[in-house]
């Protein structure tokens, strides 16, 4: 599919069971029961390869959903990271602290 230009393809693919796939198949898998039930047809029982079919695109979509929004993100994190180096004026390094310097004194109440 020509969803995600050529830089994007040297990114990891996804997962095959990600958030995107599962919503996508369910939705699908739903609209075909909604069909059946608009029919007049038992949901679950009439039409199980319909069912397939449709829960089988919406994982496809999903998936390749994922691997759109992975490279978009991976785009902004790139931009992002080539900006802070190039103007590292406004990044100052913070200073370490250590854990003690973090943690307020404990004084119990008895």
């Amino acid at each position: 599919m020509g969803f995600v230009p050529e830089l994007g393809k040297s990114l990891p693919p996804p997962s095959i069971t990600n958030r995107n796939s599962v919503w996508l198949a369910g939705v699908g898998w739903c609209s075909a029961m909604l069909h059946n039930a608009i029919n007049h047809r038992p949901p679950l029982k009439s039409g199980v390869h319909r069912q397939f079919l449709l829960a089988t695109i919406g994982w496809f979509i999903g998936y390749h959903v994922s691997k759109y929004e992975n490279y978009t993100y991976a785009k902004l994190d790139r931009d992002m990271n080539e900006y802070i180096r190039l103007h590292p004026e406004d990044f100052p390094a913070k200073e370490k602290k250590t854990f003690a310097e973090i943690v307020e004194p404990f004084h119990p109440v008895r």
